[in-house]
């Protein structure tokens, strides 16, 4: 019996009918898409062609231009810090409150609708309605990455809290301790890790959209990067998108330090 069902066939993932035919009707519509959208090969042999001669025109590199694109890069990293610390700070109560077991459904459902309202839209376009509503300048960058921020942490600080071992809670509870000390020693030193995980990710996050943001007047090097491609300006192009993929690498590594410090 045994060597039987060793020798019968086995498949790690058996896929049903429905999930055939909801795989077909993905391929369907993606084909359906692709003829709607007007793709060609036509258009991307051409594509390739016009990619050459625009990363031709990069080269080589502009570097007679440092002061506008350091005073760019420092405004993107101060709007990317302070929206990052200021996010992560709102972002704590609101998590705590969207957490189903730990408040009542009223309480609950206001929090993650406010959480669903900041992620709604991307950063840039609440960055174009803040540039509306507080004027041009890096307070708009700020507001639009915090936004984004209280979008992303308050509803993975809800879900983790909502995971955690209701042992610990009730030991706690146990000791007669008040709400905030069920929440200070019960709840937080089991989501903490994760926290923190949370944060140095959208801390990484802000790095890039700051600079995007700067693209629709929102302060940052994405004003000076959109300023050169209207001037068809590649060459100092190049050096801006260089910088900040540099930027991108130095936080990536600051982020790792912060996740081992803290153990995550």
């Amino acid at each position: 019996m045994n060597a039987i069902v060793a020798d019968r066939p086995t498949q790690a993932f058996r896929a049903g009918v429905g999930a055939r035919l909801a795989a077909l009707a993905i391929l369907l519509y993606a084909l359906y898409a692709i003829f709607q959208l007007d793709f060609s090969w036509a258009r991307f042999v051409t594509g390739l062609d016009n990619g050459a001669k625009f990363l031709g025109r990069m080269f080589p590199p502009d570097v007679s231009k440092l002061d506008i694109l350091w005073s760019g890069i420092r405004e993107s990293l101060q709007i990317a810090v302070l929206a990052s610390a200021a996010g992560i700070i709102i972002s704590l109560p609101i998590g705590l409150l969207g957490a189903r077991n730990l408040m009542p459904a009223g309480v609950t459902w206001t929090a993650r609708a406010l959480v669903v309202l900041c992620r709604s839209l991307h950063p840039v376009i609440v960055a174009i309605l803040f540039v509306k509503a507080v004027g041009f300048g890096a307070l708009a960058g700020v507001l639009s990455l915090m936004v984004a921020t209280v979008g992303f942490i308050g509803k993975l600080f809800a879900e983790a809290i909502e995971e955690i071992s209701a042992k610990q809670v009730e030991a706690v509870r146990a000791t007669g301790a008040s709400f905030m000390n069920v929440i200070l020693f019960g709840v937080l030193p089991q989501v903490l890790p994760r926290f923190v995980g949370f944060s140095t990710y959208q801390l990484d996050s802000n790095l890039r959209n700051s600079t995007m943001v700067g693209i629709v007047g929102a302060g940052g090097v994405g004003g000076a990067l959109f300023a050169a491609f209207q001037r068809f300006d590649y060459d100092f192009v190049f050096t801006i998108l260089a910088t900040i993929v540099a930027l991108v690498f130095i936080g990536e590594v600051l982020v790792n330090a912060v996740k081992k410090v803290f153990h995550v």
